[in-house]
């Protein structure tokens, strides 16, 4: 009963929340500004200062780049590469400390050249650990291949990986790392918001229901037809043509409380924690459940056989074997026809089922048909 109690913990907050009184959130917390989508971006750089656990000179690439890189520092002068091949068998380079990396950000919508954004560091050669390095000056390209950002800057790198006397101990993932504002933006990114005469919303869940609540705040705070819904998903919102009243515009809009629609029937399980999460308007048809497990026990016993008195036999081991085999008594539960969330967790645990047998009996009877919602196994 513990056990089960422990894991649905989640399912007791669940039921209590939307069963209170109904509450309404901001527009901003349930729509996105078409205008402020992000767009990704990524890049090709070397990160250098590792302590000997960088790519090596065995990957073509890492040299190569970091040949390409001497050149345009004024290292080499007629022969480059007879140059850079002097440099490293003399030993004045050693590439052991130094990785080929991917790096990858995402640039916010209305971002301005000069802002600062995060960007993520990931090795692609053989390098085992990034702790420590530096990564070196780096373009990072959008989709249409233009640089928008330049990035550069230390790594923290939270993973470990330490290995010694045939032994390895691994924490978190070593070869990747992050660095907190470690690009400057280069080139904005062109922006329909003070261009066109609508502003599009688009709701983070698409809803019929919450896309209707939307329209009718709008229009019963700044008239009629100021809003109109283009489908499930995107609000069309008539805006000032002035770049200040449209702002002041927006933010009115954002800070409207509406009652969003409830959210679809859904029974999301973990199979790997064993985490069960049922929303509140999953429901029951008819059915009975029961659900028990077949335990078999095999207990192994040695003895040694011993000959008789004056016998020509010989000693000999003899292995006994004890099978048991159990089946608990489980009860058997009926729900009835349209039962709710608190009646379906007061059922199993009655029961005592464990967190597997939940996801046993949940799967059931989503095949049986009895399952009013939809079943994500994650």
């Amino acid at each position: 009963m513990k056990k089960i109690l422990h894991t649905l913990s989640l399912l007791g907050l669940l039921w209590v929340l939307p069963f209170s009184a109904a509450h309404a959130d901001r527009i901003k917390d349930l729509t996105t500004m078409a205008a402020m989508r992000g767009n990704q971006l990524i890049g090709y750089g070397l990160v250098v200062g590792l302590q000997g656990t960088g790519d090596g000179s065995d990957l073509s690439f890492t040299t190569q780049s970091m040949k390409t890189l001497l050149n345009r520092m004024g290292v080499s002068q007629e022969n480059p590469l007879s140059d850079f091949e002097a440099a490293t068998s003399g030993g004045k380079i050693d590439l052991k400390n130094v990785a080929a990396v991917m790096i990858t950000a995402e640039l916010p919508g209305m971002s301005k050249p000069g802002q600062r954004i995060d960007i993520n560091v990931s090795a692609i050669g053989k390098a085992t650990n990034l702790r420590g390095g530096s990564l070196l000056l780096t373009s990072l390209r959008g989709v249409d291949g233009q640089v928008y950002a330049l990035a550069q800057g230390s790594l923290t790198a939270t993973g470990v990986d330490a290995s010694g006397a045939g032994s390895k101990v691994a924490v978190g993932v070593a070869t990747s790392g992050r660095i907190p504002s470690g690009a400057t933006v280069e080139r904005a990114v062109n922006n329909p918001f003070d261009k066109t005469d609508n502003v599009l919303l688009n709701l983070r869940d698409g809803d019929f229901t919450t896309a209707s609540s939307i329209i009718q705040a709008i229009n019963a705070k700044f008239g009629a037809d100021v809003a109109t819904a283009l489908d499930s998903v995107s609000i069309v919102v008539r805006a000032p043509m002035d770049t200040s009243q449209r702002v002041s515009f927006v933010s009115m809009i954002e800070n409207i409380d509406v009652q969003p629609g409830e959210p679809p029937a859904r029974v999301v399980v973990n199979a790997r924690t064993g985490t069960v999460v049922i929303s509140r308007n999953v429901r029951v048809t008819a059915a009975a459940v029961t659900h028990g497990t077949i335990s078999v026990s095999v207990a192994m016993t040695n003895e040694v056989s011993q000959p008789g008195a004056f016998s020509n036999g010989s000693t000999t081991a003899v292995q006994n074997a004890d099978i048991k085999v159990s089946e608990p008594n489980k009860p058997m539960f009926l729900f009835q026809p349209g039962v709710d969330l608190r009646q379906i967790v007061d059922a199993v645990n009655q029961v005592g089922a464990t967190p597997s047998a939940l996801i046993a009996i949940l799967e059931a009877l989503k095949s049986s048909g009895s399952l009013r919602a939809e079943l994500l196994v994650i």
